[in-house]
């Protein structure tokens, strides 16, 4: 498994011990998930300002998000078909902003670590097709999320 981590903001310090809890993270999604173990994910860290750019290009919602997904699987009619031998390895890219992960975890009362493991769970589950458009999807795709953070000691808090 390759994790490709690329900080590009500078308002939030990032704890040291982040980067080994990310991969420890992308690591157990993708064994639980029985993905390839020479998957590649890249994760971006950015500032709110980033994550608005992208989220109104791309989703048309000119305001900051939490996470963006954006799968190399995904396609669309118009694009050409090919054979690519390294294709179901590189599953996407995952955008966070960590000003706004930085927010939400005072909110919610856990560190900064926890709701950027959090997020990168979610973000990565999109990658490989969960989604919550429904109550059973949302409901089957919350469970997957609080298994892999309870494996990795960082549980959801009562307060949560």
């Amino acid at each position: 498994m390759s994790l490709l981590l690329t900080n590009e903001q500078e308002t939030v310090t990032l704890p040291a011990s982040l980067e080994e809890l990310l991969v420890q993270v992308v690591q157990l999604v993708l064994e639980r998930e029985q993905v390839d173990s020479q998957a590649e994910v890249s994760l971006v860290l950015v500032d709110d300002r980033r994550i608005q750019q992208l989220n109104r290009d791309y989703r048309g919602l000119d305001k900051p998000t939490d996470v963006l997904s954006f799968a190399l699987e995904e396609s669309s009619p118009d694009e050409p078909e090919f054979d690519d031998p390294t294709a179901g390895l590189v599953l996407g890219d995952i955008i966070i902003s960590l000003e706004t992960a930085q927010r939400q975890s005072l909110e919610y009362g856990h560190s900064l670590e926890r709701e950027v493991a959090y997020l990168t769970v979610h973000g990565l589950l999109h990658l490989l097709g969960y989604d919550h458009q429904d109550e059973v999807a949302r409901a089957e795709m919350r469970r997957r999320e609080e298994e892999i953070l309870t494996e990795v000691s960082l549980p959801r808090t009562v307060s949560e």
